[in-house]
């Protein structure tokens, strides 16, 4: 590039005439009100939660043989793993529902 070239688009920056369009500039004070620690730390929660969920499916592959009284079935055992929870969870919401409505009604009879 020549120097008479140069100097022409120096001239040309600096010229108060031609406007350049410039990236805006980011209000720091916006960003630091945007950060939210607690978020970040139940995403990084969340994906740990995620490779831990693949690691344990992936580590209990292994078929195994349900013996029911009449039958028997061959299932993954992760599978037989999260019936087992399930029914679980199930049972102990059903329990704290049955045990809600036994306290209702011990505090809606009349008493003597």
């Amino acid at each position: 590039m020549t120097t008479a070239r140069r100097a022409k688009l120096f001239a040309r920056l600096y010229d108060p005439g031609v406007r350049f369009l410039r990236r805006p500039r980011i209000d720091t004070d916006e960003v630091a009100d945007r950060w939210q620690p607690r978020l970040y730390v139940r995403l990084i929660l969340l994906g740990m939660l995620l490779a831990y969920a693949i690691a344990f499916v992936l580590e209990n592959r292994k078929q195994v043989s349900v013996h029911f009284v009449f039958a028997t079935a061959r299932v993954s055992l992760v599978w037989l793993i999260l019936l087992a929870v399930g029914i679980g969870l199930l049972g102990g919401i059903l329990a704290a529902q049955l045990e809600r409505r036994r306290r209702r009604r011990s505090h809606e009879a009349p008493e003597h």
